[in-house]
């Protein structure tokens, strides 16, 4: 996947795309420090926890840059989430992460909040990269409580 990363950069560069071979650059260098920090090459999964957490970090720019009114940065923030969300999987609707948590919750046999600890990790793991973690914690509370 990040050799995938690394030629579609060059393509942005031939193409003279500066916003989009900055962002890959940034994505890119990311990967390569989280494979420096663990001392070996990354899997596609790990490239893709990457790819989330830039993600999160967009969309936590986007949100205080609203709060800050700053339509510039907003947009800027906007454009390279798009970038970074082009390599991720396609996240599970609403009603799926709401499916997936009831499941989960019969699975294990959760009745409280006091369980939202047996919960939320097999939401996570189950979901695989494809569940928003803030919006399945939404579902189980609700639920649990």
């Amino acid at each position: 996947m990040l050799k995938k990363i690394e030629q579609d950069m060059m393509a942005a560069l031939k193409n003279k795309e500066k916003e989009k071979a900055g962002s890959l650059r940034l994505i890119i260098s990311k990967c390569k420090n989280k494979s420096i920090e663990l001392g070996r090459d990354l899997s596609d999964t790990e490239v893709i926890k990457v790819l989330q957490t830039a993600a999160k970090q967009h969309k936590e720019s986007i949100k205080m840059y609203k709060e800050g009114n700053r339509k510039d940065l907003v947009d800027q923030e906007t454009v390279e989430l798009g970038f970074v969300e082009d390599y991720l999987p396609s996240m599970m609707s609403d009603e799926e992460v709401r499916n997936l948590v009831v499941q989960i919750i019969e699975e294990v046999g959760a009745t409280s909040m006091s369980d939202f600890g047996k919960v939320m990790p097999n939401v996570m793991k189950k979901g695989a990269g494809k569940v928003d973690g803030s919006i399945a914690q939404s579902f189980v509370k609700e639920l649990l409580s």
